[in-house]
């Protein structure tokens, strides 16, 4: 498990640990991060089980300390969840995980 430290911007500055999961597509917050964020709307996700769970979404100012400041699309989650960075906002940032070290580097972006 890879754990990165970001501060969220809203109502001030939340240090929050993030665990990176490569799965996830989009960055997710425990509900004492984003308490107070109005939902922007909501976005249907599909689990293992292939129902489907509807989530509030919005978006905040992350900062990931060496990397900047960005904003990013959130889902707003449950109280017990677990503050997670998903791909988008992984990609906002001009970041992958490295598979083997298990560490964020810098993606090489390709123009077409």
């Amino acid at each position: 498990m890879v754990y990165v430290s970001g501060v969220v911007k809203h109502r001030g500055k939340d240090r929050v640990n993030l665990l990176v999961d490569s799965g996830a597509t989009y960055t997710v917050l425990a509900e004492s991060v984003w308490r107070g964020l109005e939902p922007m709307g909501e976005v249907g996700f599909i689990p293992a089980d292939g129902t489907v769970v509807r989530r509030r979404v919005s978006e905040v100012l992350l900062e990931l300390p060496g990397y900047g400041e960005r904003y990013t699309p959130v889902v707003l989650g449950e109280s017990e969840g677990e503050n997670l960075p998903g791909v988008v906002t992984l990609e906002i940032f001009g970041l992958t995980l490295g598979p083997f070290r298990r560490v964020l580097r810098p993606v090489r972006a390709l123009m077409k």
